[in-house]
Formats: structure tokens, sequence, C-alpha cells
């Protein structure tokens, strides 16, 4: 088996090179952009990869919107409510195949509400650092709405519209390494 593919094991996420960011349509003319600094995954990969299963866990506190004002007020009750709901957590159920990419079923828990979430996933490819690490990557992209998941403030605007729209766009960039033995 040569190092370009993607080999049976336990791959846990390089959380220096990955990045979980989401953007939010605001007062309906623009996208606010952020990210969560802190989170974990564990990709465990089986023989036949199409049976390969994923974890991560987000600590929901770690946001980060580039706008500390904004950040504390959305950490607060409402609308994560970090203090009671400090973690979510994504559990994959499935993969299969959409053309040349896949798509990673899983269910996402968020403020204590599990849903389920469908992850358009592109498989980027494998190497080997230069520090004999063996790498993979991918890409994924869903939609979501906050409302399912109990973030339902709601704050109307006068014109009509509201100040944050429900549906959050959540794109990741993921880089594993191999657990080897």
């Amino acid at each position: 088996m040569s190092d370009a593919e993607l080999k049976p094991g336990t791959w846990r996420i390089d959380t220096a090179h990955s990045i979980i960011g989401f953007s939010v349509r605001h007062m309906m003319v623009s996208r606010v952009r952020g990210r969560f600094e802190r989170f974990d995954a564990v990709l465990t990969v089986p023989e036949d990869p199409m049976q390969s299963s994923v974890r991560a866990t987000i600590d929901a506190d770690s946001i980060n919107t580039d706008n500390e004002q904004r950040d504390n007020h959305v950490r607060s009750a409402d609308f994560f409510d970090t203090a009671t709901h400090p973690q979510w957590i994504f559990e994959s159920t499935g993969i299969r195949t959409s053309g040349e990419d896949f798509l990673l079923d899983g269910d996402l828990t968020v403020k204590g509400n599990t849903r389920p979430v469908e992850l358009r996933l592109e498989f980027n490819g494998v190497t080997r650092d230069p520090y004999g690490l063996l790498r993979v990557g991918f890409h994924a992209e869903t939609e979501i709405s906050r409302s399912e998941y109990g973030v339902d403030i709601e704050m109307p605007m006068d014109g009509g519209g509201v100040v944050v729209a429900d549906r959050i766009r959540i794109e990741l960039d993921a880089e594993f390494t191999l657990d080897e033995e």
C-alpha cells in the first residue's frame, strides 16, 4: 500500500491546520463570518474507507467573529448558552458517493438538540509530511437552521427582515494525521 492511500487506522485532527468556520446573513444585507478556535475530531478508517466514521467536538465558548462584544452576546443564553451547553458534538452515521465527491451523514448536537445533517465532502488526498507523519485532508460544507437547534432568538427589523438570519452556512477544512505505531 502506498502512502498516497487512506490507510486503515485512527486519524486525529491537526487543529493547527484545520478550521471550522461559518457565516450568517446579518441585517439582510451582508454576512458575518466566524470560526471556532477549539475543537477535536477523530476519524476511524476500517479496511473499507466507505465505512469510516468521524466524531468531532466543538468548544462552543471558543466562537470568534473578531468582535468581542458580539462574541459575548452569542455565548449568552440569547444564542448558544455556553454556560449550560459548552460543547457541540458531531457523530457520523454514514458516507456515500455523490459524483466525484462524497456525502457525510451525521447527527449534530447543539444546545442539547440533535438533528441529522448532510455534509458535502471533498477528499483532498493523502501525503507524508517532511516529519514522517501521514496526513489526509478534507473540505466539507453544510447549511443548518439555527432555530432547529434551539438558537431561536428573534430580532426583527423595523423595515422587515431580521438582524440575524436563521440559515447558517458551515465550512470545514480538516487535516488529520494517522496514529502510526
